[in-house]
This record gives C-alpha cells, structure tokens and sequence, in this order.
C-alpha cells in the first residue's frame, strides 16, 4: 500500500531517532522506501539515487545503515535479491509483514491483510515462531 508522502522534518528526526546523521542521501533514501510500494534492491534504490549523484556504495552503505538502526528492513524471497523497505509504525524490525512473489516477472507485492489462521498459528508453534509470510505464484499480469 503506498503510502502517501512524509515531510522532510519527519524523515530527518527518524533518522536522527536511529543515531544516525540525517545526510541528504540518507533522506533521499528512507523518503524513497516510504513512498515505495513494495521492498526495493539496492540495485533500484542505487540507480534512483544516482540522478541525485548518489553513488552506489553509498547507497548500499545508507540502507545497511538504516537497517541496522532500525529504520529499514532487509528481506530475501528466495530469489537471492535483497529487498529494503521502512519498518513501519507498530512493527518490529523482525517482524515482516507478507509478501508475494511473482516467479514470472518477480514483482513484488505487500500483502498486508495476510493473516495466518488460528489452525495455522498452532501447527506453526510446534515448530518454531513465524516471523515471515512469502507467497509465490504468478501474478495477474503474468496469468
């Protein structure tokens, strides 16, 4: 679900929340990945932030970054392809919610109204705690 544009003050007191200095490419970053609809590459974030001059090392540092403090999450949905995307408010930075794989084109969509089942939360405690849904399929476009 996109969400719709946060001021820069905002996103700068979010950053500097996170201990880290709120640079330009950092703000430029976390606005890109709250405006996105669905996780972003590095390689995506990278060449957008290039017409910036954001170099790609730079890139890949900020969401590394950001990550670390919180801000941002890393997913891999099994197509060895980080993924960023803001964690957002009322989640945890490991607490993901569902996502869906296109294992034609690979788009990427979040699932937010995703819920587990009361029979599948139970059988899933017998083995351990779920802390990711990832759906694979075709999507619309590609059916």
């Amino acid at each position: 679900m996109k969400q719709s544009p946060i001021g820069t003050d905002s996103i700068r007191d979010a950053i500097r929340a996170g201990g880290l200095r709120a640079t330009p490419a950092r703000l430029a970053t976390l606005q890109m990945l709250r405006e996105a609809v669905s996780p972003l590459s590095h390689a995506d974030v990278a060449e957008r932030l290039a017409e910036n001059g954001v170099d790609k090392a730079t890139a890949f540092r900020n969401l590394n970054d950001m990550t670390e403090a919180g801000l941002l999450r890393r997913t891999e949905l099994g197509d060895r392809v980080f993924r960023f995307e803001e964690v957002r408010a009322g989640e945890e930075g490991s607490d993901a919610h569902p996502h869906f794989l296109c294992t034609v084109c690979g788009t990427v969509s979040c699932l937010d109204n995703v819920k587990l089942t009361a029979g599948s939360q139970r059988a899933s405690q017998e083995v351990g705690k779920v802390t990711e849904i990832l759906l694979r399929g075709r999507c619309n476009d590609c059916e």
